[in-house]
C-alpha cells in the first residue's frame, strides 16, 4: 500500500488572480534551462541537453495567500510557430535570453520582443483591457572571457523607454545577478518579490499543508511568511486547454479573471 504523503494539486483552491505563467524564450544554447534550474533547484548542470519544451509548476504560501507559478521553458529552434504564439498568448511574464558572445541570439531576442508585443496587442484589442507585458532581457554568460558581440548601445536601444522591460547581464553558471533579475521581474509584474529564489523558504511537497496555514512551526525559515514548493510531476496543460483559455479571455474579457486556476 502506498501512503499518500500529500494532497493532490487539485486540492489547492487558488484564485485566478494568483495564478501566473512565466515563459522563457531565446535561441538554442543561450542558457534558458540553466536559468530555470537555478530558479527551481539552485543548481547548474554543465551538460547540454536540447530542450523541446519543459513545463514546471511552483506553489507559494506568502503571508497567508497561495500562489501558483507555471514555468514554460521553450525550444530555441521553435519548430512550431503556432505553439510559440500560443505560449506568448498564455504567458503573463517573460524572460528573453541571449548570449553576450553570440550576435545572432541577440537579434533573435529583438524579434521575440516585437512578437510578444504584437501578439499581446491582438489579445488586448479583443478584450478591451489594458495589458502590460512585464519582461526581462538577460545577457547570459557574463562570467566568460570572450569577444563581446553585442554592444551596450544596442541593448539600451532595445530596452530604453520601456517601463515594463529591464535588462540584466547574468551568469547562470556562477549565479550572478540571477536572483536580482527575478526580483525585478516579479516587481514589474506586481507579484510578491518573495517568489524570487532567495526570498522564501523551500519545502518539499510532503509539507504542502503549509499552503493552507499562515505559519509552519516545525521549520525554521529566514522568512517565516514565505514558502515555495516545486510540484515534482507537473504536466503542461493541454493545447486544447490553452486554446479554450485564450478563447474565453477574448470573448469574456475580464470575466475570465473571476474563475479559479484550472489544473489539467
Amino acid at each position: 500500500m502506498i501512503k499518500k504523503m500529500s494532497p493532490s494539486e487539485n486540492d489547492f483552491d487558488i484564485p485566478a488572480k494568483n495564478c501566473h505563467r512565466m515563459v522563457i524564450l531565446g535561441s538554442t544554447k543561450v542558457g534558458k534551462t540553466a536559468i530555470i534550474s537555478r530558479f527551481l533547484n539552485e543548481r547548474f548542470d554543465d551538460q547540454y541537453t536540447p530542450t523541446i519544451e519543459d513545463f514546471h509548476r511552483k506553489f507559494y504560501s506568502i503571508r497567508g495567500d497561495v500562489y501558483q507559478l507555471d514555468i514554460l521553458d521553450t525550444s530555441g529552434n521553435h519548430p512550431f510557430p503556432a505553439m510559440r504564439r500560443l505560449s506568448i498568448l498564455t504567458g503573463d511574464v517573460f524572460i528573453l535570453v541571449f548570449s553576450l558572445d553570440n550576435r545572432d541570439s541577440f537579434q533573435e531576442v529583438q524579434r521575440l520582443k516585437r512578437q510578444i508585443h504584437e501578439t499581446k496587442s491582438c489579445l488586448r484589442n479583443k478584450t478591451k483591457e489594458k495589458v502590460d507585458v512585464p519582461l526581462v532581457i538577460c545577457g547570459n554568460k557574463c562570467d566568460r572571457d570572450f569577444y563581446r558581440e553585442v554592444q551596450d548601445e544596442e541593448i539600451e536601444k532595445l530596452v530604453g523607454g520601456d517601463e515594463h522591460c529591464a535588462y540584466f547581464e547574468i551568469s547562470a553558471k556562477k549565479n550572478t545577478n540571477v536572483d536580482q533579475m527575478f526580483q525585478t521581474l516579479f516587481t514589474m509584474a506586481k507579484l510578491p518579490n518573495e517568489m524570487s529564489p532567495d526570498r522564501h523558504c523551500k519545502v518539499s511537497l510532503q509539507y504542502c499543508d503549509v499552503l493552507h496555514r499562515k505559519s509552519f512551526r516545525n521549520k525554521r525559515c529566514k522568512d517565516g511568511n514565505a514558502y515555495g514548493i516545486v510540484a515534482p510531476f507537473a504536466r503542461r496543460p493541454s493545447v486544447h486547454s490553452d486554446l479554450m483559455y485564450i478563447k474565453e479571455k477574448a470573448i469574456g474579457g475580464s470575466q475570465a479573471k473571476e474563475k479559479g486556476c484550472v489544473i489539467c
